[in-house]
Parts: structure tokens; C-alpha cells; sequence
């Protein structure tokens, strides 16, 4: 500990090849080092890193997991085996399935309702209302498309190839307020607010399910209000298990009486969005340190 805690930014190819897709990793690393560690960038699945050579393995831009999320979850199991990882290795496997936030609503989180279509289920779509298909395990608008009653047989296709493809579908209601008033972002670490980003809706109607979107259209800081921060406090506490979560990203909308819901809770590899928060980088590096000396304990 006399030269500082090893700590090991876990990012994935894509961003080692286009260091623009991350624009928090540099900045972060920066100040990690400056907050007295030795931070080195990493990425998950490169077999000849040796994670026991860290005293925390903290994971920040893995956004390639979720083609593989089987795999992910091994490695994650076996870096939990050898050091300390955040966060915690069972919350990531509760988190990668948004069957989540069937328990979130279960445990009195207000959130946006969801219905969930298997393989072999029967196909069950809405008749009125705008509606909005995506499957449980994905990120940044992966597979996600937005209809109307009238485009049901478009839907069905896309059910159909999800489901091909071993998808799990959800079906929500489509939040008319994003159209307005967008979806807002806060962001936690060790169960403190650090900031909030507010972004335009990302499904246009008619858009293809499989053409790439914007997943964060003009984004810009936002200040919560009281009513979005006591949401987002409320579902990070009925995460399970009791270890402090080093990172966390709630992102909310509001429902048709303007009061916010989840829409997701993002615990495994959330974009925080530092680069337009320059006052929370030496929190939340100040934050992973605190971690890694933990584990190093």
C-alpha cells in the first residue's frame, strides 16, 4: 500500500479502438492517480490479464457484455474469486436482466410497467397506445423499437427474430411525456447523488428495431427535483444485498400523472457522463480509491 492501491478500469475492445466512444475513461484515469493510486485500463475478456494483481477491478465501460453476458458473468464470478470487484458480482447478475424491474415494482418502486414475452409465449401486444419492444438483456437501444397498434405485424416480426436469437422481449408502454419533458439520469456512487443528465427521447416512431440509434440525444445537465431524487434513493435501496454500490445510474420518466418512474436501473457498466461534470470526477475517483484500499485491507 506504500505506493498506492493497483486499481484496474475494466473497459472492452470497441473502446480501445475508438477511445471517443468513452470520453470518461482518460479523465478518470487521471484523477484516480491523482487520488494516490495506479490505475491501468483493462479490458474484461483479455485472458492475460492477471485480476489478482489488483486490490479492485472496477468496471466502467464493458459495453460489449451484453453479447455475451454468459461469459461476462463468468469472468466477473472469477474476478470476485481473486479481489475485490465493483460492483458486486451478484448485484451485476441481478442487474443484467431487466426482469429487475419486475422486483423493483414488487418492492413498491414506482416504475414503468413491464410485461415480458419468452420464446414460446404467446405473442400478447397492446390494442390501444403507443408501445415500445426491447429485450431484457441490451443497452444503448439495442433491439429496441417503438409502435403503434396499427405497426402490430412489425412488432410481431421483431418478436419473432428476438426470439430466434434466444431473446427474452419486454413490452412497456410508451412514457408520452419523454416526447416533452425527455428522460432524466442521476447518477450515485457509494449511495451519494453526484449529478443528473437529462437526454431527448431516443425511439422515433417507425424507426427499425435493428438500425443503430443515438442512445443519449442531447444530453445536458440536469437538476433533479426532490420528487426524482426520493425514486431514485428508493430503487437503489431495494437492490439486493447489502454491500455499498460504488457506482449507480438511475434513469427516470414520468408517467401520465407527472410523477417519475424508473425506466431503468444501471448497476453494471452505466456511462456516467464525468466529461460534462468536472466537479464529480474527484468524488467518484476519490470513491473507487476508498474502495480499492478496502479490498486491499
Amino acid at each position: 500500500m506504500a505506493f498506492g492501491p493497483r486499481i484496474a478500469l475494466v473497459t472492452c475492445q470497441g473502446v480501445l479502438d475508438d477511445p471517443e466512444w468513452d470520453q470518461d475513461l482518460p479523465i478518470l484515469l487521471e484523477a484516480v492517480e491523482c487520488a494516490g493510486a495506479k490505475p491501468v485500463v483493462a479490458r474484461w475478456d483479455d485472458p492475460d490479464v492477471n485480476w489478482a494483481a489488483f486490490d479492485l477491478v472496477a468496471i466502467r465501460s464493458a459495453w460489449d457484455y451484453f453479447w455475451r453476458v454468459d461469459e461476462f458473468l463468468r469472468w466477473a464470478e472469477k474476478c470476485a474469486g481473486v479481489t475485490a470487484l465493483a460492483n458486486p458480482v451478484e448485484v451485476l447478475r441481478w442487474n443484467v436482466d431487466k426482469h429487475y424491474l419486475g422486483d423493483l415494482f414488487a418492492a413498491g418502486v414506482p416504475a414503468v410497467e413491464t410485461r415480458y414475452l419468452a420464446p414460446g409465449n404467446t405473442v400478447d401486444l397492446p390494442n390501444e397506445g403507443e408501445y415500445v419492444v426491447k429485450p431484457t438483456v441490451g443497452a444503448g437501444a439495442r433491439y429496441a423499437a417503438r409502435y403503434r397498434p396499427d405497426a402490430r405485424d412489425t412488432a410481431v416480426r421483431q418478436l419473432v427474430r428476438m426470439h430466434a436469437e434466444g431473446m427474452t422481449a419486454m413490452v412497456q408502454p410508451y412514457m408520452r411525456s419523454i416526447d416533452a419533458k425527455g428522460e432524466r439520469a442521476l447518477h450515485f456512487t457509494g449511495g451519494r447523488f453526484l449529478h443528473a443528465d437529462r437526454k431527448n427521447a431516443v425511439l422515433a416512431p417507425g424507426f427499425p428495431y435493428d438500425e443503430k440509434k443515438v442512445p443519449h440525444p442531447e444530453l445536458h445537465p440536469w437538476e433533479p427535483t426532490a420528487a426524482e431524487l426520493a425514486v431514485a434513493e428508493q430503487a437503489l435501496a431495494a437492490v439486493p444485498g447489502e454491500t455499498e454500490l460504488l457506482y449507480g445510474r438511475v434513469d427516470l420518466v414520468d408517467g401520465d400523472d407527472g410523477e417519475p418512474r424508473v425506466m431503468e436501473l444501471e448497476l453494471v457498466e452505466p456511462h456516467l457522463f464525468l466529461y460534462l461534470h468536472p466537479a464529480s470526477v474527484p468524488l467518484f475517483a476519490a470513491a473507487i480509491v476508498r474502495t480499492a484500499v478496502r479490498g486491499a485491507r
